[in-house]
This record gives structure tokens, sequence and C-alpha cells, in this order.
């Protein structure tokens, strides 16, 4: 989802804020042309979109972006308390496993740019830090500091945090790697393929200290109501959207919701670029939060959830399925139910 639409706490730019502070940054400056006052800085219930947050960014990049390894700095700022409900959802996973089937599935409810991934192969469970889509300006700075949220994550779920089997980065080694290297327990690669921690899976469905798989049950749906509040899509796309939600069993095309909106196909199509949007992607958006409902809430066969999202066969909705989850219905229905 664009980030102009992707909604989320003030609490992250207050963090920013703050450690702009501390190496002489003014408020005003780092929150220029961000659209965020004084008034919502101070208070923590105030939402602002990931676009504003992202120019928060740009401005301390352009004015402190000087400062060696200032991403890690800002991202060891982030415990799992300023993360609101998420963050407990997590604290109260029974493993290692579900938080991160949890973090991944409710990403949006955090303050991560990265699109963090799971793989595992070999005895590793592979964490994937994606940061393609972060504009090249601040995309070494979102990433050291997510990255460095996650490695605060790791330690508060379990003491010690997870053995780290190793690590690599898509950029040059910089001069502060040995920072990396305190952080990680392990010698990092750097002019790598992909971003990526990979931890010893051993140990990711040990229990967590923490665990209490009531108040997991509890938080995840509040997580789910949240995020479905912050997501609600208006103008051009929300009525595409609402459109498409009446009977997903029969999709209809772009053409047809076109028609039904007395719109020409260019025009809707133009509309939805300016919404920051396009038919396809709302498509897979009503199906792909669909199939999560029904693969968890439904005693249905593979192919009749298949067939209710409208595919015509049970492959098609696979592929598309590990398009958005990076695993398999089944595998994704027994994480969780498991």
């Amino acid at each position: 989802m664009p980030y102009e639409q992707v909604r989320r706490s003030v609490v992250s730019v207050q963090l920013l804020v703050q450690l702009a502070a501390e190496h002489g940054l003014q408020a005003a400056a780092a929150l220029e042309g961000s659209g965020i006052g004084t008034g919502v800085l101070a208070d923590p219930q105030q939402e602002i979109t990931a676009a504003q947050e992202l120019r928060v960014a740009g401005n301390l990049v352009e004015a402190l972006g000087h400062i060696p390894g200032l991403g890690l700095e800002a991202g060891l700022r982030y415990h799992l308390s300023a993360y609101g409900i998420w963050g407990f959802a997590l604290l109260s996973s029974p493993t290692f496993r579900s938080a991160a089937d949890i973090a991944l599935r409710y990403l949006d409810l955090s303050y991560a740019f990265v699109r963090f991934g799971l793989r595992e192969q070999r005895g590793q469970l592979q964490v994937l830090m994606d940061d393609r889509d972060i504009p090249p300006d601040t995309r070494r700075f979102l990433l050291e500091r997510d990255f460095a949220a996650f490695i605060n994550m790791v330690r508060e779920l379990r003491p010690g945090g997870l053995p780290v089997l190793g690590a690599q980065f898509a950029f040059r080694r910089p001069a502060y790697a040995g920072r990396y290297r305190e952080m990680l327990g392990a010698e990092p690669l750097f002019d790598a393929a992909e971003n990526s921690v990979w931890l010893d899976a051993a140990y990711v469905d040990a229990p967590l200290p923490q665990g209490n798989t009531v108040m997991a049950r509890m938080c995840l749906e509040q997580c789910s109501q949240l995020l479905a509040r912050r997501q609600v899509r208006t103008g051009v796309a929300g009525k595409v959207r609402d459109r498409l939600l009446r009977n997903p069993g029969e999709m209809p095309g772009i053409e047809t919701v076109a028609e039904e909106m007395h719109m020409a196909v260019r025009s809707l199509r133009r509309r939805l670029v300016e919404e920051d949007t396009s038919f396809r992607a709302l498509v897979d958006e009503v199906r792909q939060a669909l199939a999560e409902e029904l693969l968890t809430t439904a005693k249905l066969k593979l192919e009749e959830v298949a067939y209710r999202l409208g595919y015509s066969e049970p492959a098609a909705f696979v592929h598309a399925f590990k398009r958005w989850k990076g695993i398999s219905p089944m595998a994704y229905r027994a994480q969780r139910l498991g």
C-alpha cells in the first residue's frame, strides 16, 4: 500500500525527533514539510501517514547523515513497548516462530519501511530485509534503523536473543562495521546480493519466557481490528474495493466495474493511479484479506477457498498466495491454527 495510505502512530516520529535533538537538530527542522505540528507530536494517540514519517527521516538524513551509523542509533531506541498492541502481541507469542508470523502478518502496524520476509533452509531461519521500495535518499538510514529495531525485538522476546549464524548486507562495508558485529554476535558480509540475518532454526520453536497463548489471541484480534481501521480506503479506490467485496467468488473485470461506476476504463485507471493504486492491486488486496480469513476461521478445503475467491483452479490460488505471503495456503493455515 502506498505510503500516503499507510497510517501509523506518531510515536516513531517522536523517537526520531528525540534523536535529532540529541544531535543538535531542533524539532521544527526535523518536522519541516511533514505536516506534523507540535500538538500532534505530543499526543501518542495521534496517527500520521508513513509518507509523513518518511519526510522526517529525510530531514534527519539531510541534516545529520554525516554521523556514522545514525540509522543503527535510531533503531536501538525502538522497544516493543513503543509499538502498542503489535508489540504486546509479539511479546505474548508462545514461540519466536509464532511471533515472526504475527510480525509479518501485521507489519503495517509497526513503523518498518523495510519489507521483512522469512525463508527456512538448511537449519536456518533467514530473515529477509527488502529495502527496494524505500526512496534512495533514505534507504540506508531506514534499513539500518529497521534492522537495529529487529535486533532489539529479538532480544526483548528472548533474553540474550537468538543465536545468529550469519548476516549479509547489499551495501559496502562501512567504517563502523564493528557495530554490526557487536549487535549480531557474528561477522556480517557486505556487498552481498540481499539483506538478511540467519538464525539457528533449532531455537525458533522453543517457548518464549513471556508467552501467553490466551493473551496472544486477544492481541491478535485487536491487531486485526486496528489494521482494518487504518486500511480503510476512500475515494474511487474505496468504491472499487467495496464492489469487489460484494461477490468475490465472481470477481468482475475492470470493464464491468467501470461501466457500473459510469466511467470509461481509461478514466478509472487514471483515477486509481492518482490514488496510488491500481485495479489489480485492489483485487489482490481483497483476495488476500479474504484468503487469510477463510483459511483461519472456516473449515474449508483448499479447493473451496479458491472457488470462493474466484479462482478457476486451486493451483492459481496457491501461486497467488505464495506471492502474497511467501508460503503456501496450507502452511499458512497450519501456522495460524497450530
